[in-house]
């Protein structure tokens, strides 16, 4: 009796390369940056679009003892089937009432507490859940999103204070968040980081005793020191990418862009000069040409704004998306070579081989490079190496 082996996986329209090692080294070269600090992953948004889970555990690997996720979906995932080891701490952060409190107290997640509406949802939680809640409290020092303003402060502080002391939560950190930290030298981040103090001071005084304070997202984490505290929470650096062009390229800052976008050319063709190409002829050929067709458009992410701009490496050399980005593809010239379809068109990546970045991506949309990965889409599947 014979076998039959299974035929080969059909090759994908495009794929979103991850590399794990890549991110395991940005994590140890984040750590290095704030060496008495604990270190928090930050994975919401589906790991800014690299996947919420790999990505942390290969941060594990590499040290990180916390995991951040947006919202309580998001972090509840994280702890659902032994996703993660039990000595790996969640939290979340973005709460809207009636939200899923309970399921959050019963999976162990740090919950945040911005205002005492908050507050009264998380003690009854903790009372059907008949444990307490790990709660952390945020303080509003500046940014004006969530958070409890200064005034507010000292009755959060209170109440939350009264229900650690009937048994329904247990205060288990402090934070917030910096507006400006991507722009070096702005003078919001000292304002900001010395209100922070001045709310711990207040809630200490008060009888608070959190295991963690915190305020350093990634550009902090990489340039001011003093806003290291108890812990860090790096985002768009563990992923390779720089928080801001001001303070250096991924290079500059040690890290590696852990995403390669690529697909193969759907169709190389040849057009005579004055040929309209996508929605609208925004770009006519100049010339007879080779036009190659990228399997990749706006549905998957591509940012539309970059269209007549976004940079894609054929054959080696850098093209450009000629005309309109349309839903599901784009079209580059090739200037008369003829690489042929199924040829690699790299819309961005490390750099290594010469392929635009993310950077390269966010400077063609008018946009940050936080976007450009994040907003790669369902349809196009995540690969993942060096696991």
């Amino acid at each position: 009796m014979s076998e039959t082996a299974d035929p080969p996986a059909a090759p994908s329209r495009a794929r979103a390369e991850i590399d794990l090692a890549a991110l395991r080294a940005n994590v140890r070269t984040l750590r290095a940056k704030a060496p008495g600090a604990a270190f928090m992953a930050v994975v919401k948004a589906d790991g800014y679009g690299h996947g919420a889970l790999p990505c942390a555990r290969a941060a594990v690997e590499a040290g990180a003892t916390w995991v951040g996720a947006a919202t309580p979906e998001e972090a509840l995932a994280l702890r659902a089937d032994g996703a993660l080891p039990s000595d790996v701490r969640v939290m979340c952060w973005l709460w809207t009432p009636g939200g899923p409190w309970r399921e959050a107290v019963e999976a162990d997640v740090d919950v945040s507490v911005s205002g005492l509406w908050a507050l009264r949802e998380v003690e009854q939680a903790a009372r059907a859940a008949g444990r307490p809640a790990r709660v952390q409290l945020k303080a509003d020092t500046g940014l004006g999103r969530n958070g409890c303003q200064p005034a507010d402060w000292p009755e959060l502080v209170a109440q939350a204070l009264r229900a650690e002391r009937e048994g329904l939560l247990r205060i288990t950190g402090l934070w917030s968040h910096l507006a400006c930290a991507d722009e070096p030298g702005h003078p919001s981040v000292a304002l900001q980081l010395g209100r922070f103090h001045e709310m711990t001071a207040h809630a200490e005084e008060a009888g608070v005793r959190p295991e963690v304070r915190h305020i350093a997202n990634s550009p902090a984490t990489l340039t001011v020191p003093e806003t290291h505290l108890d812990l860090v929470r790096p985002g768009i650096a563990m992923y390779g990418l720089s928080p801001a062009p001001e303070l250096g390229s991924s290079a500059d800052l040690g890290l590696r862009p852990v995403m390669t976008l690529a697909a193969p050319l759907a169709l190389v063709k040849q057009v005579p000069g004055g040929h309209g190409v996508s929605y609208g002829h925004h770009y006519v050929t100049p010339g007879e040409t080779t036009l190659g067709l990228v399997p990749l458009g706006y549905a998957d992410g591509v940012p539309r704004h970059a269209s007549g701009t976004g940079p894609v490496l054929v054959g080696g050399k850098w093209r450009t998306a000629a005309g309109r980005i349309a839903m599901d593809q784009f079209v580059v010239d090739l200037g008369g070579d003829d690489p042929g379809p199924g040829a690699e068109a790299v819309l961005f990546g490390p750099g290594d081989r010469g392929e635009p970045t993310a950077q390269d991506w966010a400077q063609a949309a008018g946009t940050i490079g936080y976007e450009i990965v994040t907003r790669i889409g369902v349809r196009v599947p995540r690969v993942y190496v060096n696991e």
